[in-house]
C-alpha cells in the first residue's frame, strides 16, 4: 500500500469539507460563545453541568456507534464523547467527516467515564474551522528546529512547552511593568522612526519617509529621546520597546529585539544596580519559579549579592599583570595566541575590548557587574570621579552574555558635544543637535539602564538561543532544494 502524500491528504480533507458543506455545516464558522477555556471548565467541573467548549481536535477514536475525541485550546485538553443516539444520524455522520486539527464547538453535559476521565457528552456541535493540512507528527511534537522557527504556528500548536515559554514571556512583561509602576516609574513611548540614529554604536536600518521626502532610521536605542523627557521633568520613566540593529544573526543576536530602558532623575549607577538586581530576582521568583536557573549543564544562582569586578582587573586576570602597559604590537601577538584577531590599525584599547567581548565575557556565567569600562567606548556616561579615563558604568553579564548596561548619565551638554563630535569625526551630520540643545536646557543628574529582555528571558528560561524566546525570529532566506 502506497503511503499518502501531503497533496493526497489535502485532497481528502477538501473532500470532507465539501461533504460537510453539502450537509449544511459551514466549514469556517462564526463566533462561538464558550462557557470558558478548557482549563476553566476543568477547574469548575461538576457532573451534569451544561457547558459549551471549543478547540482543535487532537485525537479521535471511533467506537462504531460512538466516538471519543480530545479537544485542545491554548489552555488544556479535554475529552469529548459523541453518540449517535444523542446527535442523530445526520449529526453523527457529519462528525465522521472531521479530521485531526479541525476546530469545533460543542455543547453538552459533563460526566466522568468509568476510567475516571472528565468528559463532555456532546448534545450538539458546530464546525469552526476546517484544517486543510494535517499538523505534524499527529501531536507528538514538532521536532525539526528549522521548521519550529519558520512555522512557529505549528510549533505552538504541537509543543505545549513552546506555548509555556511564550506564556511566561507575556507574564514577564506584565511583571516588569508592575514592578516599575510600584516604584513610581511612568511608562512612555518614543519614536521608532527617527531622523538620526543615536543612543548606541550600531549600524541602523535606513528607510525613507515619502510624505516628507526625508531619509529616516529605525531606532537602535531610545536613549536620546528618553533623556529629552528627563529635561522635561519626567523624573522616573521607562520604555519597553523594539529596537533594530542592522547587524549579524547569532545565538545571542536578532536584528529586531526588545529593550527595556529605564531612567531615574537624581539617581546614578548604584541606584540602577539595585534596581536591576531586585527586578531580576522578582522575575525569577514570580514568573520562573525560583532563583536557581539551568543553562545547559550549569546552574546559575540569581541570589544577590552578585560579583562586582572592574574591567581592567578582568583583563589582567586573563592576559596577565602588566597587560595595560604593553605596546600594541605585543598586545596583538598575545591576542592572537588567544584566538582573537586584531585589525592592523588597532591600539591597545581596541585590542583589549575585543578580548573582553570574545574571550572574557563568555566566562562570566554567574551574575557579574563589570564596572569602570573605558570612557572612550561609553560616550553617553559620566566619567568616574577618581579617574576620567573610566566611565561610571556597569555591564551586567549573566550566562556569558551582556544583559544590561547601567550608567551614571552624562548631563554636561558641553562635554557631551565634545564626545559626540569626536565620535562623528568629519561626519558632523551624525551629531544630534536637537538632543544637545535639549541638554542645554538642563538635564538633572540621572541613572540610566538598558535591559536586553530577550537575553534576560533566555537566561531565566534556560533557552539555548535567542530565537527560542522570540515568536518570529529573523532567519536567513530558505535554501532552494
Amino acid at each position: 500500500m502506497t503511503e499518502a502524500t501531503g497533496d493526497q491528504y489535502r485532497e481528502q480533507r477538501l473532500a470532507n469539507m465539501r461533504e460537510l458543506q453539502r450537509m449544511g455545516y459551514d466549514p469556517f464558522g462564526s463566533a462561538f460563545a464558550r462557557t470558558g477555556t478548557l482549563a476553566e471548565i476543568r477547574a469548575a467541573f461538576a457532573a451534569g453541568r451544561e457547558v459549551s467548549a471549543a478547540g482543535r481536535i487532537a485525537t479521535m477514536r471511533d467506537m462504531g456507534k460512538s466516538r471519543f475525541m480530545d479537544l485542545r485550546d491554548g489552555s488544556d485538553r479535554f475529552q469529548i464523547y459523541l453518540r449517535r443516539d444523542a446527535l442523530g444520524e445526520e449529526g453523527f455522520a457529519a462528525a465522521g467527516r472531521l479530521d485531526l486539527g479541525d476546530h469545533i464547538g460543542v455543547t453538552g453535559a459533563l460526566f466522568t467515564t468509568r476510567s475516571g476521565e472528565q468528559t463532555i457528552e456532546v448534545r450538539a456541535w458546530r464546525m469552526m474551522a476546517k484544517a486543510l493540512r494535517p499538523l505534524p507528527e499527529k501531536w507528538h511534537g514538532l521536532k525539526d528546529v528549522e521548521a519550529r522557527y519558520r512555522q512557529r504556528y505549528l510549533d505552538l500548536a504541537c509543543n505545549p512547552e513552546t506555548r509555556e515559554i511564550f506564556a511566561r514571556r507575556s507574564r514577564a512583561a506584565a511583571a516588569v511593568r508592575a514592578f516599575l509602576n510600584a516604584r513610581g516609574f511612568q511608562e512612555v513611548e518614543t519614536p521608532m522612526m527617527q531622523p538620526q540614529a543615536g543612543g548606541a554604536a550600531a549600524r541602523p536600518f535606513a528607510t525613507h519617509y515619502a510624505a516628507l521626502n526625508a531619509d529616516m532610521f529605525l531606532r537602535i536605542a531610545p536613549e536620546l529621546y528618553l533623556k529629552r523627557l528627563l529635561v522635561g521633568g519626567c523624573d522616573r520613566i521607562f520604555e519597553l520597546n523594539r529596537c533594530f540593529r542592522n547587524e549579524g544573526l547569532s545565538r545571542t543576536h536578532n536584528p529586531e529585539f526588545t529593550m527595556l530602558e529605564i531612567y531615574e532623575a537624581y539617581g546614578d549607577v548604584q541606584s540602577m544596580k539595585r534596581l536591576v538586581t531586585d527586578m531580576v530576582a522578582h522575575l525569577a521568583d514570580t514568573v520562573y519559579g525560583g532563583r536557581a536557573v539551568r543553562m545547559g549543564e550549569t546552574t546559575i544562582d540569581l541570589n544577590p549579592p552578585w560579583r562586582e569586578v572592574a574591567y581592567r582587573e578582568l583583563l589582567e586576570e586573563t592576559m596577565g599583570a602588566g597587560w595595560h602597559a604593553l605596546p600594541a604590537d605585543e598586545a596583538r601577538r598575545r591576542a592572537a595566541e588567544r584566538g582573537v584577531a586584531a585589525e592592523p590599525g588597532w591600539g591597545l584599547a581596541e585590542i583589549s575590548h575585543e578580548i573582553y567581548e570574545k574571550v572574557i565575557e563568555r566566562t562570566l556565567v554567574q551574575p557579574t557587574f563589570v564596572t569602570r569600562l573605558p570612557a572612550a567606548i561609553v560616550p553617553l556616561a559620566r566619567a568616574c570621579p577618581d579617574d576620567a579615563s573610566c566611565a561610571d558604568v556597569f555591564e551586567l553579564v549573566i550566562g556569558g552574555q551582556e544583559i544590561a548596561p547601567g550608567y551614571t548619565e552624562l548631563n554636561d551638554p558641553l562635554e557631551q558635544r565634545r564626545r559626540l563630535e569626536g565620535q562623528a569625526g568629519a561626519d558632523r551630520e551624525k551629531v544630534d543637535e536637537d538632543f544637545l540643545e535639549a541638554l542645554e536646557h538642563g538635564m538633572p543628574p540621572a541613572g540610566g539602564m538598558g535591559v536586553g529582555i530577550d537575553r534576560l528571558l533566555m537566561v531565566l528560561s534556560g533557552a539555548e538561543a535567542i530565537r527560542d524566546v522570540i515568536l518570529f525570529p529573523q532567519l536567513r532566506p530558505r535554501k532552494e532544494p
